[in-house]
């Protein structure tokens, strides 16, 4: 996935702009104080941060002046902007559309995202028929499911959670008002997970699509805890698919919108998603503040009280999350006692994921052996779970061993990892299909990952 380039001016405005808390209201409000004049609506802000519009220096500099911002910057992100054009242009499609969603959802909770329920009636290639029994996924299944993530990877699961959001968004089509409301909670919770397990197969696209619908469905539902949920969810598939800008935007954004109704356990969670990107975008004291922020509220939690859907969060994860935030900052020394208490507890995804962080800690420190080592353990943890989340850090791992390839430690790694990679999950899961696509009518026709043969067969297309 090649994303639009961070530099330009929309994201910066809207980094700048979340970074104070405020709404595109808020800032056109802003703006029109600083200019005496009341010709700045939500509306250009919203062109602006999507670059259908670029502003003019007069606007820069009152940019620079309300948001407090250099505006150097700012003219240089404009002049790259006028040459780049609209965001998205080359970029991926399915990010910037759920870069802009979050921003509507953000500036106004309450309104409504969701599209309506006809463009669901048409059931997307490959689905089950009008003789596939049940409705949606009840929170047994989700459960059901969600447990089964511990043990197992997206490679095994996603088409299990691309069926189950099928089945969700198909008995939400059918459904009257009262039953509606009963099942926009369920579509949203079904989103996610299918989103985190497209992601984990190595199918970005479809994890944000589906992640999208389950913005969509949250807020209909208002519940701006589970929407932050499922934008926390995008930041982090957004990170791990190296785009630290994005990734931030939408953690910025998650925490905006849904920390006044979350639980401490949640908003912790935010924080992580925030100080990650920011660590791997090189914000240092960004990702110092939400570190600090997320280990106040940790403070907090109470176990049972958050969500069903948080159930995984501990405090061993929590204590991960700051060690692999810690190893991006160039921090290891203390984040290896935080990665090595995070490989215990058999769940192999978990062990491979902090173990990739805890190899490249050691390597940091200097300790090639033990990093050698620690990848391996890994990405045989990798091999069983059958994540691309997991072995995309270990498969890049070996580009940051270069350095010391004469080493036997390391050309022991690389056999391991030579040997490894044919059982490692390395593109898009063919799955019976993808996840309806928002505002799209007739829901999506073909496979998740796939592109359409001339005899109606389908093929694994390349991504990322």
């Amino acid at each position: 996935m090649t994303p639009p380039d961070p530099r330009l001016l929309g994201p910066l405005i809207a980094q700048l702009r979340l970074a104070r808390g405020w709404s595109q209201q808020r800032l056109a409000a802003e703006l029109c104080a600083a200019s005496g004049a009341a010709t700045v609506t939500r509306h250009e802000i919203s062109r602006w941060e999507r670059q259908a519009r670029v502003p003019g220096d007069r606007w820069l500099r009152r940019l620079a002046l309300v948001l407090d911002a250099p505006a150097g910057p700012l003219v240089e992100a404009a002049g790259r902007s006028r040459h780049h054009g609209p965001v998205g242009a080359g970029g991926s499609r399915s990010r910037s559309a759920l870069l802009a969603l979050a921003q509507r959802w953000v500036a106004d909770p309450h309104a409504p995202l969701l599209v309506a329920p006809a463009a669901h009636r048409s059931a997307p290639a490959g689905a089950p028929g009008r003789s596939d029994p049940g409705g949606p996924a009840g929170p047994g299944e989700l459960a059901e499911l969600r447990r089964l993530d511990d043990l197992t990877g997206g490679a095994d699961l996603a088409p299990a959670g691309a069926y189950r959001l099928r089945r969700a968004a198909r008995a939400l089509a059918g459904a009257g008002p009262a039953e509606r409301r009963r099942l926009l909670p369920v579509l949203a919770e079904t989103a996610q997970l299918a989103g985190w397990l497209y992601a984990d197969a190595g199918d970005p696209t479809a994890g944000l699509d589906a992640y999208r619908l389950g913005l969509r469905a949250a807020a209909a539902a208002g519940d701006p805890a589970l929407a932050g949920h499922v934008l926390g969810s995008a930041s982090h598939l957004l990170a791990g698919a190296g785009d630290p800008e994005g990734a931030l935007l939408l953690a910025r954004t998650a925490y905006a919108g849904a920390r006044r109704s979350a639980g401490p356990g949640l908003r912790a969670l935010l924080l992580h998603r925030v100080a990650l990107a920011a660590a791997l975008g090189g914000r240092a004291r960004s990702a110092r503040q939400a570190l600090d922020a997320a280990r106040q509220t940790a403070g907090a939690v109470e176990p049972g009280a958050e969500p069903a859907w948080l159930y995984w969060l501990d405090d061993t994860e929590l204590a991960a999350m700051t060690g692999r935030a810690l190893v991006a900052l160039g921090r290891p020394r203390p984040a290896l006692p935080l990665l090595r208490a995070a490989r215990r507890g058999g769940r192999p995804r978990r062990a491979a994921v902090y173990g990739g962080w805890l190899a490249r800690g050691l390597l940091q420190l200097g300790e090639v052996e033990q990093a050698c080592a620690v990848a391996g353990a890994a990405l045989l943890d990798a091999v069983r779970a059958g994540s691309a989340r997991a072995a995309t850090p270990l498969v890049e791992l070996e580009r940051r061993l270069a350095a010391h390839r004469t080493e036997p430690a390391v050309r022991r790694y690389a056999a391991l990892l030579a040997d490894a990679r044919g059982f490692l999950p390395c593109g898009p899961v063919t799955a019976p299909s993808r996840p309806p696509a928002p505002g799209r009518r007739g829901g999506t026709a073909g496979v998740a990952g796939a592109t359409r043969r001339p005899g109606g067969g389908t093929r694994p297309t390349p991504t990322g």
